[in-house]
């Protein structure tokens, strides 16, 4: 009887031992993807109106890029996080429905980095504020 129960309580171990592993592995991504909360101000919104420099259509975060007058004239240049290019695909959007030179409206959170110019959930719009649709 000491064996079997030896043979069981081994049994036991292992598997709690692979279920542990397949929740550290699988779980991990879901764990590592972050809110956007502690990197941009939600409370806050910036605007952006200027000229498309690059469109970068990837995963896990597509980026926009615009050149945009600041209040005194000076060109400020926005980076502009998106989302994964797997989702955006799914709602249409490729890689040439944004293109280098197109002018855009941009409105968002700003980064809450000291010093830099970028924004996340944003709106994105012509100039015009009609909307851009893939």
């Amino acid at each position: 009887m000491e064996e079997g129960e030896d043979v069981v309580k081994a049994l036991v171990w292992i598997t709690a031992v692979v279920v542990a592993a397949v929740v550290l592995v699988t779980g991990g991504p879901a764990i590592a993807h972050h809110a956007s909360g502690p990197f941009y101000d939600p409370e806050k919104r910036v605007e952006a109106v200027g000229t498309v420099t690059k469109f970068v259509f990837r995963n896990p975060h597509s980026f926009l890029y615009v050149d945009a007058a600041n209040d005194a004239g000076e060109t400020t240049a926005w980076e502009i996080e998106m989302g994964a290019s797997v989702m955006m695909s799914r709602r249409g959007w490729t890689p040439e429905t944004i293109r280098a030179g197109d002018q855009i409206k941009v409105v968002g959170q700003p980064s809450r980095a000291p010093g830099t110019t970028g924004m996340c959930c944003a709106e994105l719009t012509k100039p015009d504020g009609s909307p851009i649709r893939p």
